[in-house]
């Protein structure tokens, strides 16, 4: 969990030209990737910095460029596009060795009132206490990236319907849906609990793509990388406490898919809703 708390502390660098610079940590991963959720939450601290603490993130859209190397820090750049009487506009650029790895926009509201009203959450789901764990489930497995998922990230999945780290069970169905939280307590920040849910929605939403065509994680030589990443924060929530990621896939086609989320507390409050589309590429024969 600490690692997480690193990851989001960035170092203001004291440096402005017309933009605002700060610099991050990389996370270890065992593919010596950058993880994309590390870095759209890190983006997203970024752009909250030059603002008031009040004005909180809404909506937020990222294309990943390029793989990260988690041997680099990451810089980010902060272009002020627009300051409002209730919204702002950040762009934050994220680079490494001098090119561009992700760019996002991400806008930011005042605490206003208006309508309301939410999707439902699925109703008749199992508690998360009931169901097993990435660890218990991946124990027996010995593999850089089974140890890492099973007992070094800093969040907690626990999946409704039995993962797809091995093998798919259960059917080849384009839904799934994961209960999530992180492994410790996170400081009274919510704007750190907005980034922390950035970062855990990038965990398994591409999942549902390869569900539905019998793809798990180990299939041998499969290609996934995520292109985009959008998302809209609804309500104020904690991500200590149990999350519901409600995830489905409505499309792929020419190597893309497309995958929806949308994350409930355990009242049944609409939190967030994610899209996200990643290249998938199976095995050829």
């Amino acid at each position: 969990m600490s690692g997480l708390l690193t990851a989001l502390d960035l170092t203001d660098t004291g440096a402005r030209t017309s933009e605002d610079i700060f610099t991050g940590p990389s996370q270890w991963m065992p593919q010596g990737r950058v993880f994309g959720g590390q870095v759209l939450a890190q983006a997203l601290v970024a752009a909250q910095r030059t603002l008031a603490a009040d004005r909180v993130v809404h909506s937020m859209h990222g294309y990943f460029l390029r793989p990260g190397d988690v041997n680099l820090p990451i810089t980010f750049s902060v272009d002020r596009i627009h300051d409002g009487r209730s919204f702002s506009t950040r762009r934050t650029q994220a680079y490494q060795d001098g090119v561009p790895i992700l760019s996002a926009i991400a806008s930011f509201q005042d605490d206003d009132e208006g309508l309301d009203h939410q999707i439902d959450m699925p109703t008749d789901l199992p508690d998360p206490e009931s169901l097993p764990t990435t660890a218990e489930i991946l124990a027996a497995v010995d593999h850089p990236v089974a140890r890492y998922w099973a007992s070094q990230r800093p969040f907690d999945m626990r999946y409704v319907t039995s993962p797809i780290f091995l093998g798919v069970d259960g059917g080849t169905v384009a839904h799934q849906a994961v209960w999530l939280k992180s492994v410790g307590p996170m400081p009274d920040d919510q704007n750190l609990h907005r980034a922390a849910l950035a970062y855990a929605s990038d965990y398994s939403i591409l999942e549902s793509i390869l569900r539905r065509h019998g793809l798990a994680w180990a299939t041998p030589d499969i290609k996934v990388a995520s292109l985009d990443h959008a998302m809209w924060w609804h309500r104020d929530a904690r991500v200590d406490e149990w999350l519901l990621y409600v995830q489905e896939s409505p499309n792929a086609i020419g190597g893309r898919g497309l995958a929806l989320g949308r994350i409930y507390d355990r009242s049944g409050r609409l939190i967030a809703s994610v899209a996200q589309e990643g290249m998938v590429r199976p095995p050829r024969d």
